[in-house]
């Protein structure tokens, strides 16, 4: 019975594979039909190693895998190893998927990955590293470095300006001393208000995107400095009392608020964006309980990225947009423990 069919045919059951025949295939007709659009059907999903790579790779190489090293768009597929081997002779000429994106050198799995990065666009108020690591089995310190890489493809800079009408204001991040216990009070809190706290910028087009940025202080050159770089002139401008906004009538058509008086005069008002800093607060002080001024930003980042694509996308599209930001922001340990970080400088976290 062994010996039907002709000769060089009959291989046995027992030959090992042959990878380098091997050309990897991304059946997406059919994966996207099947694609997760809840967090039950996200478990289910990725539980799959295969599924979790077909995913990542339609949305890093769309039209096809492509050589990071030299370019070169006919690299053979690995089947064993799930890696790609490029035809060309050169340094790294196999690679993963992981390779050049938030994912490289991590020896965590991608389905540990994308369930972390579910979770993290998707929850309204963030998800702590203590979450995060219980849910998937792994080390805080592990899940605390796995939400920094995420935040960095969360981070969508933009050179298209502000138009339309546009709401700008500041708030302060900080801990609240009625909260602290006696001894830290004392040594934290050396002065009042605003003193120990860090001031943050937002700028919000109504019915468009938020903009946030740390800013070293309310000075007027430093905020309409950033009013000018993120608001195309000729917008409706409108800010509260604040001196530092004084100027800007001659590019834009800046109206003032005074809270002392009221919130709301019509049209002008700051409402939008203490929205967001209220939604902002909330995961700060409720989700995450304390972040160094030095991380303010990633957090920023975050909640920015959740508030823009809150109403385009649900929460699939959302978290395939992530997926398709990971390429080229890679961030190591010592950059997020600050090895290279002088304590002594300006608070420029940006």
């Amino acid at each position: 019975m062994g010996t039907r069919g002709t000769r060089g045919t009959n291989y046995g059951k027992n030959i090992l594979d042959k990878s380098a025949a091997k050309v990897y295939s991304c059946c997406m007709s059919d994966t996207k039909r099947t694609e997760p659009k809840t967090l039950q059907e996200a478990i289910v999903y990725f539980s799959n190693p295969d599924n979790c790579l077909d995913y990542v790779v339609a949305r890093r190489w769309p039209n096809g895998v492509v050589c990071p090293t030299c370019g070169r768009t006919d690299a053979r597929f690995l089947a064993n190893q799930r890696k790609w081997q490029c035809k060309s002779v050169h340094h790294h000429r196999q690679f993963s998927v992981k390779i050049g994106t938030i994912f490289e050198d991590s020896p965590l799995g991608l389905d540990k990955w994308l369930m972390a990065m579910w979770m993290i666009t998707n929850c309204k108020n963030g998800v702590s590293s203590y979450e995060i690591a219980r849910d998937l089995k792994i080390t805080q310190k592990s899940a605390w470095f796995m939400l920094h890489r995420i935040r960095k493809a969360m981070q969508t800079g933009s050179f298209v300006k502000l138009v339309g009408e546009v709401e700008v204001d500041e708030t302060f991040i900080g801990g609240k001393a009625r909260n602290m216990h006696v001894a830290q009070r004392k040594r934290r809190i050396t002065g009042s208000g605003t003193k120990n706290k860090v001031a943050v910028m937002g700028i919000l087009e109504r019915g468009g995107q938020v903009r946030t940025v740390v800013v070293e202080r309310r000075k007027k050159k430093t905020l309409q400095g950033e009013v000018k770089k993120h608001v195309e002139a000729g917008a409706a401008l409108y800010s509260d009392e604040l001196k530092s906004y004084d100027g800007l009538e001659g590019e834009y058509a800046h109206k003032v608020i005074n809270h002392a008086v009221a919130y709301v005069d019509g049209a002008v008002h700051t409402n939008g964006l203490e929205n967001f800093w209220s939604l902002l607060k909330r995961g700060l002080h409720g989700t995450y309980v304390s972040v160094e001024p030095f991380h303010l930003f990633r957090y920023l980042d975050e909640q920015a990225f959740r508030y823009n694509n809150r109403q385009e996308l649900d929460d699939a599209g959302r978290f395939s947009l992530v997926v398709s930001q990971i390429v080229g922001k890679r961030v190591t340990y010592a950059d997020l423990t600050g090895k290279d970080y002088d304590p002594q400088a300006s608070l420029n976290f940006n």
